[in-house]
């Protein structure tokens, strides 16, 4: 098939299948006399595979050392390593993300708690202060986690 009816199966566009196959993630190709490239079925199924996995967090280089040349010679212990190499990379930015969410919320709290005798200047300034003096972790114990202080 051409590269138009590639682009329509999978809704790709054009420019970005060239890209796969400039980077060699894409090497179901083959180039007719006239140069146009030639794809085999199969290549919906490499370019479906490429669409998923970048949607699951897979980087382009990733998938390059993941697919294997020929789709039938799959390595059934690599992908499963990279499968579960990817699970706990996407566990540690949940973990990441959940500990960000939670110091925000607790300077929202901080900044909302804002005495009525104070303006915003002055509130910043008391907000930066308590940040400075309780430390980095500040934010996550005033959300709900206790702390020893020496």
């Amino acid at each position: 098939m051409k590269i138009g009816e590639l682009a329509q199966r999978t809704g790709l566009a054009a420019s970005r299948i060239r890209f796969y196959e400039s980077i060699g993630l894409l090497r179901l190709v083959q180039r007719q006399a006239n140069g146009y490239r030639s794809y085999p079925e199969e290549a919906v199924l490499v370019l479906n595979l490429i669409t998923t996995a970048q949607q699951a967090g897979f980087s382009l280089d990733e998938l390059r050392t993941l697919l294997p040349q020929d789709l039938t010679q799959w390595q059934h212990g690599k992908l499963l390593d990279t499968l579960h190499a990817k699970v706990r990379d996407i566990e540690a930015l949940e973990l990441r993300l959940a500990q960000s969410k939670t110091r925000l919320r607790a300077l929202i709290d901080e900044i909302e708690s804002k005495p009525d005798d104070l303006d915003c200047a002055a509130n910043a300034k008391r907000v930066l202060a308590k940040m400075y003096l309780d430390g980095p972790s500040a934010a996550t114990d005033r959300a709900g986690k206790t702390r020893s202080r020496a």
